[in-house]
Formats: structure tokens, sequence, C-alpha cells
């Protein structure tokens, strides 16, 4: 019952009342966004999202524009303080997880939930994926997940993999609360921010 319709009226409850704070900060940050190299203020990008379908992911631009994408030994896209590709704003963005603000936009459109299993890029064919990505896709991508809320960039792909799997075998009222609230307090804390 929870999976099936509940999560998703909650997603349209917070996602409904926190449209007049992603119109505040917009008004805000986007000037600023512009202002530093006149490049976009949104960085859109083809995410996998449920049942492997591709949508467009939101966020604000962190990055200097025509910047490659970089991956690590695990095939992870590299995340940093720093990286040499983000602009001086995007770092502020990036340690407070504003960025990510316009991805409500997203759980809105049905793209997307509060709690979830991190979208991938949409590159590789569906068919080419493993069993263990395929399994993540059993649910919506999330603004946050188990992974991102415990562990952030600090641990491989793998292990976040196998996180995700725990996530979609155990999807709940009380986990998603958790994982909220853990999501807060690593923002806050600026817990596991970069990989060893």
């Amino acid at each position: 019952m929870y999976r099936r319709y509940v999560k998703r009226f909650f997603d349209l409850l917070v996602g409904i009342v926190a449209l007049p704070f992603i119109g505040i900060l917009l008004l805000v940050l986007a000037p600023i966004i512009k202002a530093e190299d006149g490049g976009p203020v949104f960085y859109n990008a083809e995410r996998r999202g449920l049942h492997g379908k591709p949508f467009v992911m939101y966020k604000f631009r962190t990055m200097k524009v025509n910047s490659p994408v970089l991956k690590g030994s695990d095939g992870a896209t590299l995340s940093s303080d720093s990286d040499p590709r983000l602009t001086k704003f995007g770092r502020v963005l990036r340690k407070t997880s504003l960025d990510e603000v316009p991805q409500f936009l997203n759980v809105l459109l049905g793209d997307m939930s509060l709690v979830g299993p991190r979208p991938n890029l949409a590159i590789a064919p569906y068919d080419s994926l493993t069993e263990v990505e395929k399994r993540r896709l059993e649910v919506r991508p999330g603004i946050t997940g188990y992974s991102q809320a415990y562990f952030r960039n600090s641990i491989p792909v793998d292990e976040k993999y196998s996180y995700d799997s725990f996530y979609v075998d155990n999807v709940s009222f009380f986990l998603d609360l958790r994982i909220l609230v853990q999501t807060v307090r690593s923002v806050v804390a600026r817990e596991n921010i970069n990989a060893e």
C-alpha cells in the first residue's frame, strides 16, 4: 500500500509545498550562476528512471560549461570538493546540496521520488545492465537514498548498489523517514562528501 500509493502521495505533497521555496531560490541563485561565467543556470542530464525509462533530471549547474565527464575506476562519476571542473559558486552549491533542489520538479512530474536510489546516466542500453543495476530500477530514483544519506561519496559504486537493493526490498514509510533525517544530518555535518 505504501509503496504503490502513499509514497507517491507524500512525494506530491512535499513537492507542492516546496514550490514557493524553489521559486525563491531560483530568483536568488540564478543571477549568481549566470553572472559567474555567462553559462546556463540549469544542468539538464538524461538519467535512467523507473523500469529503465530515461528522463531529464534538473540541477543547478555547478561545473564550467562543456566540462568533460570524469569517472573513477569503479565507473562512478567523480564528485569532489577539489574538482577543477567546478565553478567557484558551484563549490558552494555542492557543499550545501542546493544544486539538487530543482529535482523537486522531477518529483512533481513523477520522474523521481523524495527517497530512492540515485539515478544513473542513461548511456548504456537497458539490456546491457546487470541484474543488480536493473534491480535498483524497480522503484523511482530519489533526490536522496540509503547510500546517499549514510555514505554519500565515501563508498564504491558496487557497495552503493548493494544498499540500493536493500532499499528496494524494504521500502517503507519508516525507512524513508530515517533516510530523510539522516540526509539532513549528513548535509549539515558535511559527512562523507568525498571518496577516499
